[in-house]
């Protein structure tokens, strides 16, 4: 255990804690009587935490007076003399132009990215960009969209007060979403997934102040529009899965096709507009279906599949 500045294992010291709270109340008093200030009223305020209103305030002398907007508060401080670094100067403000430095493009565009709903969806947007184009390179767009955008985040991420256990569980929800895609679990990582993003997003950003939290609605809407995304990609990938294979060895078994020449064993078919080497383990007549029951590297092994039919050779 080592010491801190409020004793031994950060439990407040009753001794350092006095001398803080009397050092506290010096400064104050010796400020209010350096302003002419009500003194007592000061030091009542640091041992008594007491809170005043503004008309109690200047009641009390605490403050010198009260202003209902800029404008009244230049005025009431015509004439008025303040000691600036030791030298008494009597303030002339009553036809003060007041000069509004508003922020330029620059400004204005780094303020908006480092909105905690605009620097949220940056992130997510960058790591679905990175994703679709390691999962299919050579798209390019996806790429340096993705890039763009998490870069722009780190940006406002480090002007923002970040809890980096949200974005681990962030980023958990998406590993799991895209595991989902990989091996079928019947939604079980798609749940787990959608109560992660939920959890990381709700303590990405820790801050009492309303401005530099994630609003629900932005949170519920990109979690629910991820969540909708990846499950229709898991009912596709799914659908696919039980879908008879249409191409490849596989593809072929149990196509039909037409005998190029007698089979007896063995022969010719005309099997989606290519010629085989086909046998069989009973006669088939030329022009006769066929039916695909196995395939051995280029030869085809057939039987009868119904009627007869004409065709023209292809010699």
């Amino acid at each position: 255990m080592r010491p801190t500045r409020w004793g031994w294992g950060g439990k407040p010291d009753p001794v350092m804690e006095a001398k803080l709270v009397n050092d506290a109340e010096a400064y104050v008093e010796g400020i209010a009587v350096k302003r002419g200030r009500n003194a007592d009223v000061a030091r009542r305020m640091v041992r008594q935490s007491i809170s005043l209103s503004a008309e109690a305030a200047l009641a009390q002398r605490v403050v010198d007076l009260v202003a209902q907007s800029r404008q009244d508060l230049l005025s009431k401080l015509e004439g008025r003399k303040v000691q600036r670094e030791g030298t008494e100067v009597v303030l002339h403000l009553a036809g003060a132009r007041v000069v509004s430095h508003e922020m330029g493009t620059r400004d204005r565009i780094l303020d908006a990215v480092s909105n905690p709903d605009v620097a949220y969806m940056l992130m997510l947007l960058g790591i679905a960009g990175l994703f679709f184009e390691l999962s299919n390179p050579g798209v390019i767009l996806p790429g340096v969209i993705g890039g763009i955008s998490l870069l722009l985040s780190f940006f406002a991420l480090q002007t923002l007060p970040v809890n980096y256990a949200g974005i681990a569980l962030i980023l958990l929800g998406i590993v799991l979403f895209i595991a989902e895609i990989k091996v079928v679990s019947y939604g079980m990582l798609a749940v787990g997934g959608v109560v992660a993003m939920v959890f990381g997003s709700l303590i990405l950003f820790p801050s009492p102040e309303p401005y530099l939290r994630l609003s629900w609605e932005v949170m519920a809407a990109t979690v629910g529009v991820t969540a909708l995304f990846f499950t229709v990609v898991v009912v596709k990938v799914v659908q696919a899965h039980r879908e008879r294979p249409i191409t490849g060895v596989e593809g072929m078994i149990d196509a039909i096709g037409v005998a190029e020449t007698d089979l007896a064993p063995e022969g010719k078919v005309l099997l989606r507009g290519e010629y085989w080497n086909a046998d069989s383990e009973e006669p088939v007549l030329k022009g006769e279906k066929v039916r695909v029951v196995a395939v051995t590297g280029l030869r085809l092994t057939v039987q009868k599949a119904g009627e007869r039919q004409e065709v023209r050779s292809g010699s």
